[in-house]
């Protein structure tokens, strides 16, 4: 059963550093601010040139007052084409990876921009924004500037009337992450797809024609699982129009397929510690990846 809603609180935070993939980022938060009646902090990130390589560094004190320059330009901006959000600008200094993750605890959503791959869609997810993934607790969104190669709209502008959808395990369903969609959609006053990806049995493995008899009934199962899961859900949610997509296939390629077109694709990241840091997820890193609609990352145990 869903627990309470755990509305927004605090602030909808960017990371900005000046490139057009950020800039559109800012844009994306900027909307999801309003949306969610928050204000937007911008916030650049400055590494400082260790001290005993600053010789060869003599524009360093240039480089951190543009550094500072960046949020406030970019605030500036939001505030004309956002006049009735409250934005404020900041700089910190520190590993960007480390800085943005400890912003991203203390916002309602951290929301970062993201390369197109040229020539395909999707992401280019960079060293810094998986070192936020893997270490942050909180929802953070991906976002991509509109590629001319793929003819997408990762700025979210046009596909702001798209439909919400959300990747999920119907065999280890999990509140966080269905509590999220679920609020996003109504917020957005979106329809929600639910995806659940499944796999026929390898009968290749053991030698044996495919059942057509047998899959039907898997089919049949995963889709009754499914309704399963969204039952509380709905009830609780009846304004929100909802889809239910089980649907045979890699769990990453079938969620691509799904999130053409939409204007936020949600997935989960289990809270799982490695040995030498936090992990992505093998879902959550393909789709990041290859999605060409913005994306949500929703830490859950």
């Amino acid at each position: 059963m869903p627990s309470p809603s755990t509305s927004s609180t605090g602030t909808v935070s960017a990371g900005v550093d000046g490139s057009p993939e950020s800039l559109a980022a800012a844009e994306w938060a900027a909307r999801e601010a309003a949306l969610r009646g928050l204000p937007l902090k911008l916030v650049s990130v400055w590494e400082p040139v260790p001290m005993a390589a600053r010789a060869a560094f003599l524009g360093e004190e240039s480089r951190g007052h543009w550094a500072g320059r960046i949020p406030v330009d970019a605030a500036a901006g939001i505030r004309e084409r956002h006049p009735g959000l409250e934005v404020t600008a900041d700089q910190s200094t520190g590993r960007p990876g480390e800085v943005l993750a400890r912003l991203a605890e203390e916002s309602a959503l951290l929301v970062l921009g993201s390369r197109g791959l040229s020539g395909i869609g999707g992401f280019f997810v960079g060293s810094v924004g998986q070192a936020v993934l893997a270490e942050t607790t909180s929802p953070v969104v991906f976002v991509r500037v509109p590629g001319e190669d793929d003819g997408s709209a990762g700025d979210g502008e046009r596909t702001a009337g798209g439909p919400v959808v959300l990747g999920v395990d119907a065999h280890e369903p999990d509140d966080v992450l269905l509590r999220y969609a679920f609020e996003d959609a109504a917020r957005r006053g979106a329809p929600l797809r639910v995806v659940h990806a499944w796999s026929l049995p390898p009968y290749f493995a053991y030698g044996l024609p495919q059942d057509p008899v047998l899959d039907a009934e898997l089919a049949k199962q995963e889709a009754a699982a499914l309704t399963e899961v969204l039952a509380p859900w709905r009830a609780e949610h009846p304004g929100v129009e909802v889809t239910e997509a089980p649907t045979v296939g890699k769990t990453a390629e079938v969620l691509v397929e799904a999130a053409r077109g939409a204007a936020l694709l949600v997935v989960g990241r289990r809270m799982r510690r490695a040995p030498f840091g936090g992990r992505i997820g093998s879902v959550a890193h393909a789709v990041l990846h290859h999605s060409t609609a913005p994306v949500a990352v929703v830490p859950h145990s």
